[in-house]
């Protein structure tokens, strides 16, 4: 099986952007064509009105970000499509899940698929450094638009990202020592109003040396759409937080368990005061993978190994609506099986420091191919860098 491709870029953001579509170009077209499908699906409407409601969320990033804003429109020349097709792409989960709750109790609104994420402390993980993990299953089109971005950049930490093609960021980890995977979260007020989308929000997290700049990254501005946020650090540190649309009022922060580990799937565990959960009506799979991978994880450790959360993170208990929704081999021609696909990346922060990706094969199993971590760079005032390894 190959790997997904590796995009390197560094400068300033014009110029990062512009490397990163041109070095993408055919699988940006790709998911363009993919998104105009699922747009219509999910959300009912063609691409013209997906690019129409799109550049509503430019400016509250610009505002904030305008970097971030340069970045995008350097994507689109690189990739020689338009600037609205790429933010299109970046604020595909305020169109998707926004028509989702409103229209909450339609069949339509649910689906399969989604995340599984974790993070360990270094006091019971088998390596003795913080893991932090995650899947993904999403839609068969991105087997063909994932790719691993390693960005260098002048004013702070470089980064590595597995994320769909076009995307500013998603899951990965920084040369501070700071790891980020985040799941999908749905709640009354996820309704497409203007504000900081998600993949902006990620992309923010991919700059912050500390937990705290992390945290307060989160807290700057009014995001559109809900989401967890579960972070990691090479000083040994977890937290998981959940936000709901809006300021920082509307986080909450939860702390790993007296095990030591954080688990999270796609439902709120406690929502911010005033919120309404829809996740479980959207995916109802969610509480099913919480509880699997709870009493696999309960099975496996302490002290846990990234193997072990690998495996879990592969388990076809519940299928199609397991922590891992790959069709397996006797229910490829099942009327209930789904062509996603699945992703899976353990950073482990410290001596044996690398990114993980995981695909899963026909078999039902999971192949790993790791990838190098970017370079690392100095700490501008001190603290534990991981040490990374090529491969």
């Amino acid at each position: 099986m190959s790997e997904y491709p590796r995009i390197r870029v560094s400068g300033p953001p014009r110029q990062r952007g512009w490397a990163y579509g041109e070095q993408a170009r055919d699988r940006i077209h790709r998911s363009v064509a993919g998104y105009r499908q699922a747009f219509a699906h999910y959300a009912g409407w063609d691409w013209a009105t997906v690019c129409k409601e799109a550049r509503q969320y430019e400016a509250p990033t610009e505002d904030l970000y305008p970097a971030f804003v340069e970045e995008l429109r350097g994507i689109a020349d690189g990739a020689g499509v338009g600037f609205e097709d790429v933010l299109a792409l970046n604020v595909r989960t305020e169109v998707m899940f926004a028509a989702r709750a409103r229209d909450a109790r339609s069949q339509r609104a649910r689906m399969i698929g989604e995340c599984t994420a974790f993070a360990v402390l270094p006091r019971v993980s088998a390596c003795g450094h913080t893991l932090v993990g995650q899947n993904w299953d999403w839609l068969l089109h991105c087997f063909d638009t994932v790719v691993v971005l390693e960005v260098e950049q002048p004013d702070a930490p470089d980064f590595v990202t597995v994320v769909e093609v076009g995307l500013l960021a998603k899951a990965g980890m920084n040369s501070a020592g700071l790891a980020v995977a985040t799941n999908a979260l749905v709640t009354e007020a996820d309704r497409g109003e203007p504000g900081l989308p998600y993949h902006v929000t990620l992309r923010t997290l991919s700059d912050c040396e500390t937990m705290t700049d992390a945290l307060a990254a989160l807290q700057r501005g009014t995001r559109s759409s809900s989401a967890k946020y579960l972070l990691g650090h090479a000083d040994g540190l977890a937290l998981d937080v959940e936000a709901a649309p809006g300021d920082f009022t509307r986080l909450s922060v939860l702390h790993p368990e007296s095990n030591g580990i954080l688990l999270h799937t796609n439902h709120f565990l406690s929502p911010p005061a005033g919120t309404t959960d829809y996740s479980l009506w959207v995916m109802p799979h969610s509480a099913i993978r919480f509880g699997r991978i709870a009493d696999q994880a309960a099975a496996a450790g302490p002290p846990w190994t990234d193997e072990a959360f690998q495996h879990a993170l592969a388990d076809h208990a519940g299928f199609p609506s397991g922590s891992a929704a790959i069709p397996m081999p006797a229910s490829i021609h099942w009327s209930r099986a789904r062509p996603w696909h699945r992703w899976s990346w353990t950073p482990s922060n410290g001596a044996s420091g690398s990114l993980a990706e995981t695909r899963a094969p026909q078999s039902g199993g999971a192949s790993t191919t790791p990838v190098s971590s970017p370079k690392t760079r100095t700490p501008r005032q001190g603290g534990l860098l991981p040490p990374t390894r090529a491969f």
